[in-house]
C-alpha cells in the first residue's frame, strides 16, 4: 500500500488530492492562516510521499538545498521586490491625488451618459499600480458623487469601476497574483502584460460595461446621505478666498497633470515590454543589454518609483521624511501576502519533488485534457472553496508548473496558462471572500444584491478572460 501511494500514478494523485483537502479543511474549518495551512499541508504531502527529512528541510548544518528553503526562496526572490515597489508606486500616486485627476478628466470627456464607462476606465488605469481594495477606498467617493449627480443607481457606476480594478488585479503585473503565476511557471512578465491586456480588456467590457449597464437598470441602490463626502459639501458652502492666499494654496497643493500620472504608470510597463520583445526583434543589437537591464521588472519599477517620488513628491513640496513614512506604511499590509505566496511556492515544490506533477502529466496526456483547461478548473475549485484568489493562484501554479515543464510550450503559451489560472482565481466571489464584504459595505448593497451584481460580474470576468486565453492558445 505504501509503495503504491508513493510510486504509482494513482497513489500519487490520491496523495495530492488528500493534501489539497487538508489545505481546504485547515483554511475553511480550522480558520488557520493560509500561510500556515500551506506549510502544514505541504509538509504532510512531502512526508506521506516518502521524501527524506534531509530533502524536505535539510540538515542541522545546512538547508540551502532543501525543498522548504528552495521552494520559498526561489519565488520570493523573484516577486518580493516587484510587489514591494509596485505597492510604493501605488501609494505615491494615491497620495498625490492622481486618481482624482484621472477620474475627473475622464468624466469631463465622457459626459453624463458616458459616466459609467469613465468610471470603468478610471478603475482600469488606476488599478494597474494600486491594490484592488485600495482602489475602492480611493475611488468610491467619486462614484458616490457621480451617482448622486446622475440620479441613477449606484450599481450603474460602481460595477464598471470594480470590473476595471478586478481585471488589472487579476491579470496584470505588478499585482501579487499574476507575478506569482509568472514566477511559478517561469514566464517573462512582458508576455503576461501583453496577454493580460488582450484577454482582460474584452472581459472588462463584457462584465463591467455590458453587464454593469444591464443590471444597473434593474438593481436600484441609492447613495445614502452619510456617503456624501466632505468634498461635495465644500463645493456647496466654501467661501471664496483671498486671491493671493488661494494662489499660494494652489501652488502648494496643486494636483499633478493627467499626462504626468499616465507617464509614471506607463514607464515600467513600456520598459518591461521593450526588454521582452527586444530578445525577439533585436537579438544582435548592441542596445539589447541596455534594454534588458532597464526592462528588468525590478529596475523598471525602481525607475518609476524614483520618478514618482521626485515628480509627485519632492517637486510638489512633500518632505522626504513624509515620503519615507508613506513607503513604510504602504509596505506593512503585504507581509502576509508574501508569506502566503511563499507557502504556495513551497507546496508547489513538494508537488514537483514527490513526482505528483509527473503523474498528473501522464494522466492528462492519456485523457487528452489540455493543461490550460485543467489549470482553470483547479483554480476555480480552490477559489470557490476557500475564497482567496492568491491562495488559488499559488496552489494551482504549484500543481500545474511540472505539467508545463513537461511540455515544450512557448513563452506566449505559458503566459496564456498563467492567465487561465488568474481567471479561475476570481470566479464567483461570494461570502467566503473578503472582497465581497468590502463591496457590499462600500456600495450600500445587501448580500442578495451583491450576489446578483458583483458575484455575477466576477464570474463573467473569469469566464470571458479564460475563454479568450483558451482560444488564443489553440493558435500559439
Amino acid at each position: 500500500m505504501v509503495h503504491w501511494l508513493q510510486h504509482e500514478t494513482g497513489g500519487l494523485l490520491l496523495l495530492c488530492a488528500a493534501s489539497i483537502a487538508v489545505l481546504l479543511f485547515l483554511i475553511i474549518k480550522v480558520k488557520l492562516e493560509p500561510f500556515i495551512a500551506l506549510l502544514v499541508s505541504g509538509l504532510a504531502l512531502a512526508l506521506a510521499a516518502g521524501l527524506s527529512v534531509e530533502e524536505i528541510v535539510g540538515t542541522a548544518l545546512s538547508s540551502k538545498e532543501s525543498v522548504l528553503e528552495k521552494g520559498f526562496g526561489g519565488l520570493l526572490g523573484h516577486i518580493a521586490p516587484i510587489v514591494g515597489l509596485g505597492t510604493i508606486l501605488g501609494a505615491i500616486l494615491e497620495r498625490s491625488g492622481g486618481a482624482d485627476v484621472l477620474t475627473r478628466r475622464l468624466l469631463g470627456v465622457a459626459g453624463e451618459r458616458g459616466a459609467p464607462l469613465a468610471m470603468g476606465l478610471a478603475g482600469l488605469i488606476f488599478g494597474i499600480p494600486v491594490f484592488f481594495d485600495v482602489g475602492i477606498f480611493v475611488l468610491a467617493p467619486l462614484v458616490y458623487i457621480t451617482a448622486r449627480r446622475g440620479g441613477r443607481s449606484l450599481v450603474l457606476y460602481a460595477l464598471p469601476l470594480l470590473a476595471g480594478l478586478s481585471m488589472t488585479h487579476a491579470f496584470l503585473p505588478p499585482h501579487p497574483g499574476p507575478v506569482a503565476a509568472a514566477g511559478l511557471l517561469e514566464v517573462p512578465l512582458g508576455w503576461l502584460i501583453v496577454f493580460g491586456l488582450i484577454c482582460g480588456i474584452p472581459a472588462f467590457l463584457v462584465s463591467g460595461v455590458a453587464w454593469g449597464a444591464w443590471i444597473g437598470k434593474r438593481v436600484y441602490v441609492e447613495v445614502p446621505e452619510e456617503y456624501v463626502t466632505a468634498e461635495t459639501e465644500k463645493e456647496k458652502h466654501e467661501a471664496p478666498e483671498d486671491d493671493e492666499v488661494a494662489q499660494d494654496k494652489d501652488e502648494e497643493e496643486r494636483e499633478p497633470s493627467l499626462a504626468l500620472v499616465g507617464l509614471i504608470i506607463a514607464i515600467p510597463l513600456v520598459l518591461i515590454l521593450l526588454a521582452t520583445f527586444g530578445t525577439v526583434w533585436w537579438k544582435d543589437s548592441p542596445a539589447l543589454p541596455t534594454l534588458t537591464f532597464l526592462g528588468n521588472p525590478v529596475v523598471a519599477l525602481t525607475i518609476a518609483v524614483l520618478l514618482a517620488m521626485y515628480l509627485l513628491g519632492v517637486r510638489r513640496g512633500v518632505p522626504a521624511a513624509e515620503l519615507s513614512e508613506l513607503a513604510t506604511r504602504s509596505l506593512r499590509p503585504i507581509g502576509m501576502i508574501l508569506l502566503v505566496i511563499g507557502g504556495g511556492a513551497f507546496f508547489g515544490a513538494v508537488v514537483s519533488a514527490t513526482g505528483v506533477g509527473k503523474a498528473l502529466a501522464t494522466t492528462l496526456s492519456d485523457a487528452g485534457l489540455p493543461v490550460i483547461v485543467l489549470a482553470y478548473l483547479i483554480a476555480c475549485g480552490l477559489r470557490l472553496a476557500q475564497g482567496s484568489a492568491t491562495v488559488a493562484i499559488v496552489t494551482t501554479g504549484g500543481i500545474v508548473a511540472p505539467l508545463v515543464k513537461a511540455h515544450d510550450y512557448s513563452d506566449p503559451h505559458v503566459a496564456l496558462i498563467a492567465i487561465a489560472i488568474s481567471a479561475g482565481s476570481i470566479i464567483a466571489s461570494h461570502v467566503n471572500d473578503g472582497g465581497f464584504w468590502i463591496i457590499s459595505r462600500y456600495f450600500n448593497m445587501s448580500v442578495r444584491d451583491t450576489l446578483k451584481t458583483w458575484t455575477v460580474l466576477e464570474t463573467i470576468l473569469s469566464v470571458v478572460g479564460f475563454a479568450t486565453a483558451a482560444l488564443l492558445s489553440t493558435f500559439i
